[in-house]
């Protein structure tokens, strides 16, 4: 897929090159990272737009109602894996050009392309060459702008832009109490239990109404503002349907309110148990005492909470927690893995323009949302390049990424490259310096009081 998307850039008339995963070994083989571009004035402002071409594993078999590597057309949607995430998305952007080229209409501004084929297995081998390439004379190092459609809508219907996603924290804790497995009728009563330990731990990390039970969590979680909160009145939500489309079989959700029940899925941390390893699981009964077990958890991050931190009160929590219980069994507590959370400006240009655009082809203004879950590649441009990103999702809620029977709208493909050529032309409507070549550090409130200090879209020192 990466060669046959290099050959059709390079049919478009753009530049294309295929870069060797940089931690790719002879006993491990990745596959390779495609950069391209079409650059039509050096002058002009960049674009870089990011995608990934593999996809999750399928099968027929698996409940799909077609191949689902056989891309079919019925009642308007489009059924095959990748559709939605992310060949469909991310082929868009060739589309675009593709139409620009036949209309004879030139390009506003300069796209640059970079895909990737780990998306799927942690982005392997991408964050290292975004650091490589975003240094000086390199490949990202004069983008201004960048573009990712790699989420989705937070309904069917009403378009969104995505300014913040949370990071997360993945624990395991183990409890170990013998070097085997018991027979509970044989020594039940006479032992300290791992399991009985684990599930005690586990169950003092979060209460029922999903409050976080750890010591210090909520401390860096900045409080709400009234112009925070005046965001989500116009979000279009509706908690009923929320129900139905996840099968919830409960009357309630954890919150009756509808914007404190969005901040609680993208703007508060969240601490959520996920299984139990070494236990039995099986079908019929085992009476067993488990050797060793071990409890997974994780927590979903927001702005100003750092995974190292987490670690921390994690740990001295379950520490502290286990010996209250007085049990002689071994502890081990360790976090598997760390990401910051991510949170963008949306009144940014980039946002602004794709605000507009979509206002343009949809006759409506986007809700401006968040996302409980991790991008890490988001940080990771951000972090390196110093430019603003925009999550810019296509597809609508109901697309059924990575499950059987996944889809994308016709519409919400035909809408959503109108809505990404249009954003292009927004883009290069902006005045003012390229962000890349100015990286000035944000205007001081009374550095903005000079005149003609702010020109719209940029706090720039060298607009003074």
């Amino acid at each position: 897929m990466i060669d046959w998307t290099k050959d059709h850039i390079e049919r478009l008339g753009g530049n294309a090159r295929v870069m060797d995963n940089p931690v790719a070994t002879a006993e491990r083989p990745l596959p390779p990272i495609l950069l391209g571009d079409f650059i039509v004035d050096p002058e002009k402002k960049t674009v870089c737009v990011y995608g990934h071409l593999d996809v999750q594993p399928a099968a027929k078999e698996d409940g799909w109602d077609t191949d689902p590597f056989t891309l079919t057309e019925k009642d308007g949607k489009l059924f095959g894996r990748g559709s939605t995430d992310d060949k469909g998305p991310a082929l868009s952007w060739l589309w675009i050009v593709e139409a620009h080229q036949q209309l004879g209409v030139e390009l506003p501004v300069n796209i640059k392309i970079m895909y990737e084929g780990m998306e799927e297995s942690s982005s392997d081998g991408l964050f290292e060459t975004i650091v490589e390439e975003s240094k000086e004379g390199k490949f990202l190092n004069d983008v201004d702008f960048f573009c990712i459609s790699d989420n989705y809508w937070l309904g069917k219907a009403k378009p969104c832009l995505t300014y913040g996603l949370r990071g997360l924290a993945y624990f395991q804790v183990e409890v170990q109490g013998s070097e085997q497995d018991l027979h509970s009728g044989v020594l039940g009563g006479t032992v300290h239990e791992a399991m009985t330990d684990l599930v005690r731990i586990m169950g003092n990390l979060v209460d029922s109404k999903g409050n976080i039970l750890v010591d210090g969590i909520m401390d860096s979680v900045k409080p709400v503002t009234q112009e925070e909160t005046k965001m989500y009145d116009t979000i279009d939500f509706d908690m009923e349907e929320y129900k139905k489309e996840n099968k919830i079989i409960g009357d309630k959700l954890l919150h009756d309110d509808r914007t404190r029940l969005l901040m609680g899925r993208w703007r508060y941390p969240t601490l959520s148990l996920h299984g139990i390893e070494g236990a039995f699981s099986g079908k019929g009964a085992k009476t067993v005492i488990p050797a060793k077990v071990l409890g997974k958890f994780s927590l979903r991050l927001v702005p100003d909470q750092k995974p190292k931190e987490i670690e921390r009160l994690v740990a001295e929590h379950i520490k502290r927690d286990f010996a209250s219980l007085g049990s002689p069994n071994k502890l081990k507590v360790e976090m598997i893995s760390g990401a910051v959370s991510w949170l963008a400006d949306p009144k940014h240009p980039n946002y602004e323009a794709a605000s507009a655009a979509i206002e343009k082809v949809y006759g409506q203004k986007p809700d401006f949302t968040r996302e409980g879950g991790s991008i890490p590649i988001t940080s990771a441009i951000e972090d390196a390049t110093g430019m603003n990103v925009l999550l810019l999702p296509i597809g609508a809620c109901d697309d059924m990424a990575h499950s059987q029977n996944e889809k994308f709208n016709v519409s919400n493909l035909v809408n959503g490259t109108k809505v990404l050529g249009l954003y292009l032309h927004e883009l290069g409507k902006i005045k003012g310096p390229k962000p890349s070549s100015c990286r000035c550090l944000p205007l001081t409130d009374e550095e903005l009081m000079v005149p003609g200090a702010f020109l719209k879209g940029f706090r720039c020192k060298c607009e003074i």
